[in-house]
């Protein structure tokens, strides 16, 4: 591949990087300013509130995904880089089982938003994951995310199981 190639395609997923962190910076400077103009309505309606900040946090997330996309599907092409980051991938999913004992086992010992943090995190590095796995050509690549894939895929059903438990 032509690397004049490779760094215009790094140069436009840094672009779009860029450009979501724009929009995201608007966007919570907008909810900002409306938080603080409606200083009443906020302390009457506080999970109302809340749960806006919720939604605006994951449309954010999902956003931010978009780009990822494009630099995993760049990434793709280059074996050793591809290798290197389906390890990253693993060690990631290993944090899944960490993030569900907290959720579970911690809730006297810690805090409310990093139990929070555990419990969103899981869906993203999932679909994540899976898009990783879609569009790598390696087979140790393949056999990797796979393995990342499994990891995740059993954390997040057995909180679904726990969710279901009780």
């Amino acid at each position: 591949m032509n690397p004049t190639s490779l760094r215009t395609q790094l140069w436009f997923v840094g672009s779009g990087y860029a450009a979501v962190s724009l929009v995201a910076a608007v966007l919570i400077l907008a909810r900002y300013l409306l938080e603080h103009i409606h200083r009443a309505e906020v302390a009457a309606a506080g999970g109302m509130y809340a749960f806006g900040d919720l939604m605006l946090a994951i449309f954010i997330a999902c956003l931010f995904m978009v780009p990822t996309v494009f630099l995993v599907w760049v990434m793709a092409k280059h074996e050793s880089v591809y290798t290197t980051y389906s390890q990253f991938l693993v060690g990631l999913s290993l944090s899944a089982p960490v993030c569900l004992s907290l959720f579970v086992f911690g809730k006297s010992h810690v805090s409310e938003s990093l139990r929070i943090f555990c419990l969103c995190r899981s869906p993203f590095v999932f679909v994540g994951i899976g898009v990783s796995r879609f569009v790598a050509r390696f087979a140790q690549a393949k056999r990797l995310t796979s393995y990342a894939l499994l990891i995740e895929g059993l954390t997040l059903g057995i909180a679904v199981a726990l969710l279901f438990r009780g």
